[in-house]
Order: structure tokens, then C-alpha cells, then sequence
């Protein structure tokens, strides 16, 4: 597992920028596994500028998303596909046909079943992600058990006291939510995993034990051959990791 610390938010936000440019000048048509959430907007505006400016180009790329809110249609502004759009896809020159969210309304099975099989024919080439304070990937929130494939999740009242600031009022968070499993997730070629906010007991359990442990799932990165998380020097100092 490789570790940067970063200054800062924005040096946090380019390194990460970074990882993802040479993957899409290297392999211009690579798949990207994206994440929402408020740690990698940071990363996804750089990845704009570059875009902009720098002419990195996302004409061949595709991408497939962590999860969606079960009961949002894709035109509201806390789902997950107004999120991409809004933080990424608009600001690039992605083909958005070329996008894949998975569905929040509808038949949650058939929707789950066209995801399913999406990720069973996609190759990642590197999943970003960022991870709850309980040490959450996408919405596979902490038990005894965890999913291999794309999946229902009933979602944590950490998880929805987390989320309640995006939404006019607690009751208003969805508690379902379709996410990506660990299988997923831990198949992609790289994961790339963006830390901001108060992460400290998810980056003590994954950085200063040798637990892997379910009940905090970002531990599971171990496992992975190829595994870069990217946090602030602050985060680090706080929670003691010397590197």
C-alpha cells in the first residue's frame, strides 16, 4: 500500500489529479471507477483545468460509479449522476454515453441486475475512492459480513447523520442505497482512495493495525497489489502515523 501525505486539500486534490492523468494519457480509452462525496471534488476540479487547459483529453474514456441513492432520480440534485455531471462530466470532455451510474428509481432488481452486469464485463483501471469515518467503501457500510457483488444496502444512522447536511433535513436522506461490493471494488487494477474531514478512526484501523476487519471495510485495501491512499499531513500528525 502506498501512502502520500500530502501539505494540504489541494496538494492532496493534484496528487490524486495526477495519478488519474498518466492513467488517461497512458490508456487513453481506460476505465475509470469514479466515486462522489466531498473528497474528491477537489481532484475532479483539477482534473478539469487539466482538461481545460492542458488539453488532457476523456473523448475515449469511460467510467462506472461506486453507488446511488435508492429514491432519486438522476435529475436531483443530491443524486449521485447530477453529482458527476455537476462536479466533472460538464467540466470535460467525457462522452457522458460513455458514463455509467447505476439507476436509484425503478426495480431496485432489475437495476441491480444491469448493474451487476456491467461491472462483471468492465475492467477498472483504477477505482477512486474516498471512505467514510467508519471506514465505509461506497456504501458497504461496517458487519460481519460484506458483499462481493453490486448490491441493496441499508444504510448505517452514521452514515445517514454524515449525508444529512446535503438534504434540507435528516429525514429527507434515503436509506437505501445500490453500491459496487468489495468484489468489485478490490478487482479494479488500482485503487485510489482520497482522504478529507474527520477520517481519523477509518486512518487509524487502516494505517496503524494489521487488521483486516469487516466492521471497518477500508482496512481491506491491504489485500489489494496496488493500493494508494492520499491524505493531509494534519490527518497524519493527528493520529500519530509516521509513515
Amino acid at each position: 500500500m502506498n501512502i502520500i501525505i500530502c501539505k494540504d486539500y489541494a496538494a492532496v486534490s493534484a496528487a490524486g489529479a495526477d495519478i488519474i492523468e498518466k492513467t488517461v494519457r497512458e490508456k487513453p480509452d481506460c476505465t475509470l471507477g469514479l466515486a462522489t462525496g466531498s473528497s474528491p471534488v477537489g481532484m475532479y476540479q483539477e482534473l478539469a483545468r487539466r482538461c481545460r487547459e492542458e488539453k488532457l483529453d476523456f473523448s475515449k474514456v469511460h467510467s462506472v460509479n461506486l453507488d446511488e441513492y435508492v429514491g432519486l432520480e438522476p435529475t436531483h440534485d443530491q443524486s449521485y449522476r447530477y453529482f458527476m455531471d455537476d462536479n466533472l462530466f460538464n467540466h470535460i470532455n467525457i462522452d457522458k454515453a460513455n458514463t455509467y451510474v447505476a439507476k436509484g428509481v425503478g426495480d431496485v432488481d432489475a437495476n441491480l441486475a444491469e448493474f451487476n452486469a456491467i461491472l462483471d464485463r468492465t475492467d477498472i483501471d483504477v477505482q477512486v475512492l474516498g471512505v467514510g469515518p467508519d471506514g465505509h467503501l461506497g456504501f458497504n457500510e461496517p458487519g460481519d459480513t460484506l458483499w462481493d457483488g453490486a448490491h441493496k444496502e441499508v444504510l448505517d444512522e452514521s452514515t445517514i447523520d454524515a449525508n444529512q447536511r446535503f438534504f434540507a433535513s435528516r429525514d429527507d436522506v434515503p436509506r437505501y442505497a445500490v453500491t459496487m461490493g468489495m468484489g468489485n471494488i478490490m478487482r479494479a487494477k488500482k485503487l485510489l482512495m482520497i482522504v478529507s474531514g474527520r477520517k481519523h478512526d477509518a486512518m487509524r484501523a487502516l494505517l496503524l493495525s494489521d487488521k483486516i476487519d469487516p466492521h471497518c471495510p477500508c482496512t481491506f485495501l491491504r489485500l489489494h497489489r496496488d493500493a494508494t491512499v492520499i491524505l493531509e499531513q494534519s490527518l497524519a500528525d493527528e493520529i500519530g502515523y509516521k509513515g
